[in-house]
C-alpha cells in the first residue's frame, strides 16, 4: 500500500520514533530532535535518557505489538537499533550458533529491520531512516580506493556489515514496492565506551569519526528536509583529520547537512 502523500516542513514539529534510542548515537539523535521541538518516542531494551517514561518504550524489535504501539502516528522512523558488531566472532571464520550469529545478529539486524519496515508499511509511515554502516564498503578503504561514494559497490569484510548490506537492500525493496521514502545512512565510527583504545590504535579512526553532535544534527536534518528521493544512500562522518574516506557530497545535496566537528571533539560525551 503506497504511503500517504507527504511533505515535511522544517517549521512543523514532527512525531519521530527512534529505535535504539538508549545507545550513544540514539541519545544524540533524541537530544537534538527534542531540542528542536519534535515529539520523540524512544524504543530500546533500556530506558531512553532524556525522555519521559510515557515516551520511552522498553522492548525489543521482535516485540511486534510494542513496536507498532511506538510507531503509531509517527511521521518518520529513525531506525538505529541493532547488534553493534561481530567483534566477538572469529575473524575469517563462519560463526556457528555458539558464536551468537543466529541468536544475535540475525534477529536484531535482519528480522528486526524487517519488522520496522513492516510497521512503516502497515501504519503508512512515509519516511524511514535506516542506520547502515561505513563497514559495508570496508574493502575499498583497505585498498585505499577513497573517497568512497554511495555508488561504490559493497565490499563488506565481516558478518555485521553483511547484515547492513541486507538492511540497505530491504529499504530499497520497501521504497520501490510500497512508496516509502527510505534513506540508508552509512555511519562513521562513534566509539562506544570501552572502544577508546581500539579507536586510538586504528589508522582510519580519526578519518571516519562521527561525533555525537554531528550525528544528532544529521538525524534532525533527515526528518526536517522537505523531500527525499524514493531511496538513497549517503554517508555521515565528522570532518576527516588526514585523508577523506567517504564522499559526503550527496549528503550535503540531499539534506543541507555539513559536519562541524573533528576528532576528538565530542569523544568524551
Amino acid at each position: 500500500m503506497p504511503a500517504r502523500e507527504y511533505n515535511i516542513s522544517m517549521n512543523t514539529p514532527k512525531r519521530i520514533l527512534v529505535t535504539g534510542s538508549a545507545g550513544r548515537i540514539g541519545r544524540a539523535a533524541v537530544a537534538e530532535l527534542v531540542a528542536r521541538g519534535h515529539h520523540v518516542v524512544g524504543f530500546d531494551v533500556l530506558p531512553t535518557p532524556g525522555l519521559p517514561v510515557e515516551q520511552s518504550l522498553v522492548a525489543g524489535l521482535l516485540d511486534v505489538d510494542a513496536l507498532h504501539r511506538a510507531a503509531t502516528g509517527a511521521d518518520a522512523i529513525i531506525h538505529l537499533a541493532a547488534s553493534p558488531d561481530d567483534a566477538r566472532f572469529p575473524r575469517g571464520a563462519a560463526p556457528d550458533d555458539s558464536d551468537n550469529f543466529v541468536s544475535d545478529l540475525v534477529p536484531n539486524n535482519v528480522i528486526g529491520p524487517y519488522q520496522v519496515m513492516e510497521a512503516a508499511r502497515k501504519l503508512k509511515i512515509p519516511r524511514v531512516i535506516l542506520a547502515s554502516t561505513g563497514q559495508v564498503i570496508d574493502g575499498h578503504l583497505v585498498a585505499k580506493n577513497v573517497p568512497v561514494t554511495p555508488d561504490s559497490p559493497p565490499r563488506p569484510r565481516y558478518l555485521y556489515a553483511c547484515t547492513k548490506v541486507f538492511l540497505e537492500a530491504l529499504g530499497q525493496v520497501y521504497s520501490k514496492e510500497h512508496g516509502i521514502e527510505v534513506l540508508a545512512v552509512r555511519l562513521g565510527w562513534c566509539p562506544r565506551p570501552g572502544q577508546e583504545e581500539e579507536f586510538r590504535q586504528s589508522e582510519l579512526g580519526p578519518d571516519v569519526y562521527l561525533s555525537p553532535g554531528d550525528a544528532g544534527r544529521f538525524f534532525a536534518a533527515t526528518v526536517e528536509v522537505a523531500k527525499l528521493p524514493p531511496f538513497s544512500v549517503v554517508y555521515a562522518t565528522s570532518l576527516h583529520v588526514r585523508v577523506r574516506q567517504y564522499d559526503l557530497t550527496s549528503t550535503s545535496k540531499l539534506l543541507g547537512w555539513e559536519p562541524r566537528d573533528q576528532w576528538p571533539t565530542g569523544s568524551a560525551q
